[in-house]
C-alpha cells in the first residue's frame, strides 16, 4: 500500500509540474527538479508492486 502511494506521488510529480509551467505559475528550473524527483520515485517504487504476482486460490 505504501509503495502504491509513493508511486502515485511520483506520477503526480511528473504530470502536475508540466501543467503548472504551461499556466505560468512554475519556473522551468523548478519544473526540472520536480520532474526528476517524480521520475525517481515512480521508477524506484512502481516495479515492486506492479510485478507482484497474485496468489492463486
Amino acid at each position: 500500500m505504501i509503495l502504491k502511494l509513493v508511486s502515485l506521488i511520483g506520477l503526480l510529480l511528473t504530470i502536475v509540474p508540466a501543467l503548472l509551467v504551461f499556466r505560468g505559475t512554475l519556473q522551468l528550473e523548478q519544473h526540472y527538479v520536480l520532474m526528476f524527483i517524480g521520475a525517481i520515485l515512480w521508477f524506484g517504487s512502481a516495479p515492486f508492486w506492479m510485478l507482484k504476482k497474485k496468489a492463486q486460490p
